[in-house]
Protein backbone atom coordinates (compact mmCIF):
# COMPACT_ATOMS: atom_id res chain seq x y z
CA UNK A 1 0.00 0.00 0.00
CA UNK A 2 1.64 3.51 -1.01
CA UNK A 3 2.12 6.21 2.07
CA UNK A 4 -1.50 7.56 2.71
CA UNK A 5 -2.00 11.11 4.78
CA UNK A 6 -4.33 13.62 5.29
CA UNK A 7 -4.17 17.00 4.16
CA UNK A 8 -5.89 19.57 5.92
CA UNK A 9 -6.11 22.71 4.27
CA UNK A 10 -7.07 26.06 7.08
CA UNK A 11 -8.35 27.84 4.47
CA UNK A 12 -11.43 25.82 3.74
CA UNK A 13 -12.02 25.12 6.88
CA UNK A 14 -15.42 26.41 8.50
CA UNK A 15 -14.66 25.21 12.10
CA UNK A 16 -17.47 23.23 11.71
CA UNK A 17 -16.40 20.51 13.92
CA UNK A 18 -17.91 17.73 12.45
CA UNK A 19 -14.63 15.85 12.07
CA UNK A 20 -14.24 16.37 16.04
CA UNK A 21 -18.16 14.41 16.14
CA UNK A 22 -16.97 11.82 13.58
CA UNK A 23 -14.08 10.82 15.28
CA UNK A 24 -15.93 10.86 18.66
CA UNK A 25 -18.54 8.71 16.84
CA UNK A 26 -16.55 6.36 14.99
CA UNK A 27 -14.22 5.46 18.24
CA UNK A 28 -17.33 4.87 20.54
CA UNK A 29 -15.34 7.87 22.67
CA UNK A 30 -17.56 9.28 25.41
CA UNK A 31 -17.98 13.09 25.85
CA UNK A 32 -16.32 15.51 27.67
CA UNK A 33 -17.89 18.20 29.18
CA UNK A 34 -15.64 21.39 29.84
CA UNK A 35 -16.63 24.54 31.72
CA UNK A 36 -17.53 27.44 29.36
CA UNK A 37 -15.16 30.06 29.12
CA UNK A 38 -16.79 32.40 27.20
CA UNK A 39 -15.49 31.84 23.76
CA UNK A 40 -15.81 29.12 20.84
CA UNK A 41 -13.01 26.62 22.39
CA UNK A 42 -14.89 23.67 23.58
CA UNK A 43 -11.59 22.03 24.85
CA UNK A 44 -8.26 23.12 25.23
CA UNK A 45 -6.45 20.36 23.76
CA UNK A 46 -7.13 16.45 22.48
CA UNK A 47 -7.34 14.27 25.56
CA UNK A 48 -7.82 10.51 26.63
CA UNK A 49 -11.75 10.75 25.37
CA UNK A 50 -10.62 13.50 22.23
CA UNK A 51 -8.60 12.37 19.68
CA UNK A 52 -8.98 15.34 17.55
CA UNK A 53 -10.35 19.20 18.10
CA UNK A 54 -10.45 22.26 15.90
CA UNK A 55 -8.67 24.94 17.15
CA UNK A 56 -9.60 28.86 17.62
CA UNK A 57 -7.27 31.42 16.61
CA UNK A 58 -8.86 34.91 17.30
CA UNK A 59 -6.61 37.77 16.26
CA UNK A 60 -7.27 41.47 15.42
CA UNK A 61 -6.58 43.28 12.72
CA UNK A 62 -5.76 47.34 11.85
CA UNK A 63 -7.67 46.60 8.71
CA UNK A 64 -9.88 44.28 8.68
CA UNK A 65 -10.37 43.97 12.06
CA UNK A 66 -11.10 40.88 13.98
CA UNK A 67 -9.65 37.67 11.92
CA UNK A 68 -10.30 33.74 12.57
CA UNK A 69 -8.15 31.17 11.85
CA UNK A 70 -8.89 27.44 12.53
CA UNK A 71 -6.67 24.54 12.98
CA UNK A 72 -7.45 20.64 13.04
CA UNK A 73 -4.99 19.23 16.11
CA UNK A 74 -4.40 15.36 16.20
CA UNK A 75 -1.63 12.93 16.03
CA UNK A 76 0.64 13.68 13.60
CA UNK A 77 1.45 10.01 12.55
CA UNK A 78 5.48 11.10 12.02
CA UNK A 79 7.01 9.10 9.85
CA UNK A 80 9.94 8.78 12.20
CA UNK A 81 7.75 8.67 15.17
CA UNK A 82 9.33 9.89 18.41
CA UNK A 83 6.76 7.83 20.50
CA UNK A 84 7.84 4.52 18.90
CA UNK A 85 11.66 4.83 19.40
CA UNK A 86 10.77 5.47 23.78
CA UNK A 87 8.13 3.30 24.48
CA UNK A 88 9.62 0.71 26.61
CA UNK A 89 6.79 -1.91 25.89
CA UNK A 90 6.98 -1.64 22.25
CA UNK A 91 3.39 -0.64 21.94
CA UNK A 92 3.71 1.35 18.97
CA UNK A 93 3.99 0.02 15.75
CA UNK A 94 3.41 1.55 11.90
CA UNK A 95 1.23 0.57 9.24
CA UNK A 96 2.64 -0.27 6.05
CA UNK A 97 0.94 3.07 4.86
CA UNK A 98 2.35 5.12 7.83
CA UNK A 99 -0.11 5.85 10.56
CA UNK A 100 1.42 5.29 13.97
CA UNK A 101 -0.67 2.47 16.01
CA UNK A 102 -0.81 2.38 20.16
CA UNK A 103 -1.65 -0.98 21.34
CA UNK A 104 -2.94 -0.31 24.64
CA UNK A 105 -2.65 -4.31 25.75
CA UNK A 106 1.33 -3.34 25.52
CA UNK A 107 0.63 0.25 27.29
CA UNK A 108 1.68 0.61 31.27
CA UNK A 109 1.00 3.99 31.50
CA UNK A 110 4.23 5.28 31.92
CA UNK A 111 4.02 8.59 29.87
CA UNK A 112 7.73 8.45 28.12
CA UNK A 113 5.86 9.04 24.71
CA UNK A 114 3.81 12.03 26.01
CA UNK A 115 6.95 13.69 27.41
CA UNK A 116 8.83 12.36 23.49
CA UNK A 117 5.70 13.79 21.33
CA UNK A 118 7.43 17.23 19.99
CA UNK A 119 3.83 18.12 19.70
CA UNK A 120 2.39 16.38 23.28
CA UNK A 121 -0.06 14.73 21.41
CA UNK A 122 0.06 11.09 23.70
CA UNK A 123 -2.88 11.61 26.43
CA UNK A 124 -3.20 9.35 29.49
CA UNK A 125 -6.22 8.00 30.02
CA UNK A 126 -6.55 7.62 33.69
CA UNK A 127 -9.61 5.22 34.37
CA UNK A 128 -7.21 2.40 32.39
CA UNK A 129 -3.77 3.35 33.04
CA UNK A 130 -3.43 3.65 29.48
CA UNK A 131 -1.97 6.13 26.73
CA UNK A 132 -4.56 7.05 23.82
CA UNK A 133 -4.41 9.06 20.53
CA UNK A 134 -5.73 9.04 17.20
CA UNK A 135 -4.89 6.24 14.92
CA UNK A 136 -6.12 7.71 11.37
CA UNK A 137 -8.45 5.42 11.37
CA UNK A 138 -6.61 2.47 10.37
CA UNK A 139 -10.04 0.30 10.80
CA UNK A 140 -10.95 1.60 7.83
CA UNK A 141 -8.15 2.08 5.79
CA UNK A 142 -7.42 -1.26 5.50
CA UNK A 143 -10.67 -1.71 4.46
CA UNK A 144 -10.60 0.77 1.18
CA UNK A 145 -12.25 3.41 3.31
CA UNK A 146 -11.16 6.67 4.18
CA UNK A 147 -10.82 8.15 8.03
CA UNK A 148 -13.80 9.28 9.43
CA UNK A 149 -13.34 12.88 9.83
CA UNK A 150 -11.83 13.07 5.93
CA UNK A 151 -15.07 11.51 5.26
CA UNK A 152 -17.37 13.80 6.86
CA UNK A 153 -15.76 17.13 6.38
CA UNK A 154 -18.46 19.54 4.08
CA UNK A 155 -16.05 21.83 3.24
CA UNK A 156 -13.44 20.36 1.59
CA UNK A 157 -10.60 21.03 4.01
CA UNK A 158 -9.93 17.30 4.70
CA UNK A 159 -8.43 15.09 1.85
CA UNK A 160 -7.26 11.75 1.96
CA UNK A 161 -4.74 10.01 -0.27
CA UNK A 162 -1.64 9.03 -1.88
CA UNK A 163 0.96 11.05 0.24
CA UNK A 164 3.46 12.44 -2.92
CA UNK A 165 0.25 13.70 -4.69
CA UNK A 166 -1.41 15.82 -1.50
CA UNK A 167 2.04 17.09 -1.41
CA UNK A 168 1.59 18.44 -5.10
CA UNK A 169 -1.76 19.32 -4.03
CA UNK A 170 -0.57 21.31 -1.21
CA UNK A 171 2.29 22.98 -2.73
CA UNK A 172 -0.10 23.94 -5.54
CA UNK A 173 -2.48 25.46 -3.19
CA UNK A 174 -0.13 27.46 -0.95
CA UNK A 175 1.43 29.35 -3.98
CA UNK A 176 -2.32 30.23 -5.31
CA UNK A 177 -2.81 31.44 -1.53
CA UNK A 178 0.58 33.89 -1.29
CA UNK A 179 -0.78 34.92 -5.08
CA UNK A 180 -3.55 35.89 -3.47
CA UNK A 181 -3.59 37.56 0.19
CA UNK A 182 -1.79 35.17 1.65
CA UNK A 183 1.97 36.24 1.41
CA UNK A 184 3.27 33.69 3.72
CA UNK A 185 0.84 30.88 3.08
CA UNK A 186 3.22 27.83 3.46
CA UNK A 187 3.07 23.90 3.86
CA UNK A 188 3.79 21.93 7.05
CA UNK A 189 4.27 18.23 7.72
CA UNK A 190 6.63 18.31 4.26
CA UNK A 191 9.77 17.74 5.91
CA UNK A 192 9.40 18.40 9.75
CA UNK A 193 10.74 15.52 11.64
CA UNK A 194 11.02 13.84 8.54
CA UNK A 195 8.17 14.00 7.33
CA UNK A 196 4.45 13.89 8.66
CA UNK A 197 1.48 12.10 7.82
CA UNK A 198 -0.90 14.16 8.74
CA UNK A 199 -0.06 17.39 6.02
CA UNK A 200 -0.95 21.02 6.43
CA UNK A 201 -1.54 23.98 4.29
CA UNK A 202 -1.31 27.23 6.58
CA UNK A 203 -2.38 30.96 5.53
CA UNK A 204 0.23 31.88 8.02
CA UNK A 205 3.69 30.78 10.09
CA UNK A 206 3.07 27.52 11.68
CA UNK A 207 3.50 29.68 14.92
CA UNK A 208 0.18 31.62 14.48
CA UNK A 209 -1.66 27.74 14.47
CA UNK A 210 0.04 26.97 17.60
CA UNK A 211 2.89 24.78 15.81
CA UNK A 212 6.33 24.33 16.30
CA UNK A 213 8.00 26.07 13.73
CA UNK A 214 11.07 23.98 13.80
CA UNK A 215 10.09 20.51 16.19
CA UNK A 216 12.75 19.01 17.80
CA UNK A 217 13.55 15.84 19.69
CA UNK A 218 14.31 17.44 23.38
CA UNK A 219 17.70 16.17 25.15
CA UNK A 220 16.29 14.03 27.61
CA UNK A 221 14.65 12.15 24.95
CA UNK A 222 17.73 11.47 23.51
CA UNK A 223 19.77 10.76 26.76
CA UNK A 224 16.83 8.11 26.99
CA UNK A 225 16.80 6.99 23.19
CA UNK A 226 21.13 6.34 23.77
CA UNK A 227 21.98 5.55 26.72
CA UNK A 228 19.14 3.98 28.84
CA UNK A 229 16.76 2.35 26.79
CA UNK A 230 18.99 0.30 24.89
CA UNK A 231 20.02 -1.75 28.44
CA UNK A 232 17.22 -1.34 29.66
CA UNK A 233 16.13 -4.99 30.17
CA UNK A 234 19.14 -6.11 31.80
CA UNK A 235 19.86 -2.57 34.20
CA UNK A 236 16.88 -3.97 35.96
CA UNK A 237 18.19 -7.16 37.18
CA UNK A 238 21.45 -5.31 37.77
CA UNK A 239 19.97 -3.20 40.09
CA UNK A 240 18.14 -6.15 41.80
CA UNK A 241 21.22 -8.53 41.86
CA UNK A 242 23.00 -5.09 43.18
CA UNK A 243 20.53 -4.58 46.01
CA UNK A 244 20.55 -8.00 47.04
CA UNK A 245 24.17 -8.38 47.29
CA UNK A 246 23.51 -4.65 49.02
CA UNK A 247 21.60 -6.66 51.69
CA UNK A 248 23.45 -9.97 52.11
CA UNK A 249 26.89 -7.36 52.69
CA UNK A 250 24.42 -5.57 55.47
CA UNK A 251 23.81 -8.58 57.11
CA UNK A 252 27.13 -10.37 57.02
CA UNK A 253 29.02 -6.91 58.59
CA UNK A 254 25.94 -6.78 61.32
CA UNK A 255 26.22 -10.15 62.03
CA UNK A 256 30.57 -9.97 62.71
CA UNK A 257 30.06 -6.89 64.41
CA UNK A 258 27.72 -8.24 66.60
CA UNK A 259 30.34 -11.30 67.28
CA UNK A 260 32.96 -8.84 68.15
CA UNK A 261 30.94 -6.95 70.89
CA UNK A 262 29.88 -10.50 72.29
CA UNK A 263 33.55 -11.42 72.60
CA UNK A 264 34.78 -8.13 74.25
CA UNK A 265 32.02 -8.20 76.59
CA UNK A 266 33.05 -12.08 77.57
CA UNK A 267 36.76 -10.84 78.08
CA UNK A 268 36.00 -8.25 80.14
CA UNK A 269 34.13 -10.47 82.54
Amino acid sequence: MANLANLYDVSKCTACRGCQVACKDWNQLPAVIEPFKGNYQTHDDTNGDTFTIIKFFESEDPVDGVKWDFFKRQCMHCWDAECMKVCPRQAYSKTSWGATLHDPDKCIGCQYCAAACPFEIPKYRKREDVITKCTMCADRVEEGLKPACARTCPSGALTFGDRDELVQVAEARAKFLRANGFPRATIYGKIELGGLNNLYVLTDTPDKFGLPVDPKVSGNVTFWQDWIQPYFGWLIPLMLTASATSFVTSRLLASKNGGHGEHGEGGHE
